[in-house]
């Protein structure tokens, strides 16, 4: 029988069966389960004709490209989005089939042929690049048409064709050989806003975009437009496909988004205590002695630091979970290990286990709870984790 260092959400025969994983000092747990509520969810909210494309560029935010995106098609979605052409081919090598949209920049001849092999889609921003991409397959006698998907800039200022010219830009790519016109998006800047006014305006930027187009008599292919907290706020903006990123993987893009699906946290970032030790009053703790004990105290070392991702910017600051209760980190952060006071949990071990993110009986530290206390973004929190801190899938 495993005692309270079994890791919560995991089965004994899982964890039997992990020996590696037993023998780790930190890791990062993927629920495979709560990934599947999540695509399941977002799925009830979007129509029957919508499409949901999962975003797993980053390696899937940190959670694991490959994993993600084939629980992500088995529970819904039937796109998938990635940053690079190298992402794209990782999920084709991996076995996948489902359509690939490159969102990223793409251009030079070995990215052409590579997502020409690849069967990737990617995205078309200017009309020196769709020239580019033509001309390439072209030379090597591509014997067929590439699904490419048009960029319309309406507002947020990155890649993208201006909003103003896409009917003109559109033309100019339906008349090139080798490339077939498979879809057009934009991007939302503030979706995540309460205030809609941007969001509003780009909204009418891209509806008149797409009049202008079909004014021209072009038949619209894919459109899509709405990101998460898009997929969220307002069902006029999802067209005929959205593509989740943040939402996917169990957190809102907002706190006013919250209550408009119910989500679960997918990723859990667990270590464990690798020493427990007594320190007098007026004792320094690690670099710098940023913590000075105040008085005797029992103190936990645990085997993970920034070097795995946790920010520095946290000394001090953070706390952590054992045994379902929280306990504060003390002194700086270091490379590979931090310090826990334990004063207050009695007869803790070396080898239980910590929750650095995620849930440990009724207690749970998020994303979003470090992220506001270093004041920035949920987003970079999940992309930190280096790889290596081993994924596992848990249920």
């Amino acid at each position: 029988m495993l005692s309270h260092e079994q890791t919560p959400g995991v089965t004994v025969s899982q964890q039997c069966d992990a020996y590696v994983w037993f023998s780790q000092r930190a890791w990062v747990e993927i629920n495979l389960g709560a990934l599947s509520h999540n695509v399941q969810q977002l799925k009830k909210i979007v129509s029957d004709t919508t499409s949901i494309l999962a975003v797993v560029k980053a390696d899937a935010y940190g959670h694991g490209a490959v994993t993600v995106a084939k629980t992500a098609l088995q529970n819904g979605a039937t796109w998938l989005g990635v940053a690079t052409v190298p992402e794209g081919i990782q999920l084709r090598e991996a076995g996948i089939q489902a359509p690939i949209l490159i969102l990223g920049a793409t251009h030079t001849p070995e990215q052409i042929h590579a997502i020409a092999h690849w069967r990737l889609q990617p995205t078309i921003y200017s009309p020196k690049q769709a020239l580019v991409f033509s001309q390439e397959l072209e030379a090597v006698n591509y014997n067929s048409s590439l699904p490419v998907h048009v960029m319309i800039d309406t507002g947020m200022s990155r890649l993208g064709t201006n909003w103003q010219s896409a009917g003109e830009f559109v033309q100019f790519v339906q008349r090139l050989p080798h490339l077939n016109m498979s879809g057009i998006y934009s991007h939302l800047a503030t979706a995540d806003s309460p205030d809609t006014t941007v969001m509003n305006l780009q909204h009418q930027r891209f509806e008149k975009a797409i009049n202008e187009i079909k004014a021209l008599g072009i038949k619209l292919p894919c459109v899509h437009f709405a990101n998460s907290a898009g997929t969220l706020v307002d069902s006029s903006l999802h067209y005929d496909m959205v593509r989740p990123g943040l939402a996917i993987y169990g957190l809102s893009p907002a706190p006013h988004l919250k209550a408009g699906v119910n989500l679960k946290g997918v990723m859990q970032v667990r270590a464990r205590v690798t020493q427990v030790k007594t320190i007098g009053k007026g004792t320094g703790v690690s670099y710098g002695y940023t913590y000075i004990a105040p008085e005797d105290m029992r103190i936990a070392v645990v085997g993970i630091g920034y070097a795995d991702g946790v920010p520095r910017n946290l000394s001090n600051k953070m706390q952590v979970l054992i045994r379902g209760q929280r306990v504060s980190q003390i002194g700086s952060i270091t490379m590979d290990q931090l310090m826990l006071d334990v004063s207050a949990i009695d007869d803790i071990q070396e080898g239980e286990i910590v929750t650095l993110l995620g849930q440990d009986g009724d207690e749970e530290i998020t994303a979003d709870d470090w992220a506001t206390q270093l004041g920035t973004i949920s987003w970079e929190i999940l992309c930190s984790f280096k790889h290596r801190l081993p994924r596992v899938a848990v249920s």
